[in-house]
């Protein structure tokens, strides 16, 4: 799916400094800060659900143990 991005003038400036600096594209680096930002963001959702799993589990052992 096609979309467009408006960036900052110093965001695209900083990005195309980053991207000749790299010998790479605009565009790659985009494509990967959003994989970054995905994985990141469903590893850290993981993370959470579990720790509400356990802290369900195991809430009234914890709170025995005080």
């Amino acid at each position: 799916m096609a979309m467009s991005l408006r960036l900052r003038d110093d965001q695209t400036e900083a990005l195309k400094q980053r991207a000749e600096q790299q010998g790479t594209s605009m565009h790659a680096i985009l494509l990967k800060a959003v994989d970054d930002y995905l994985a990141r963001t469903a590893q850290e959702a993981i993370v959470r659900k579990t720790a509400k799993e356990q802290a369900a589990k195991w809430g009234g052992l914890m709170d025995r143990l005080k």
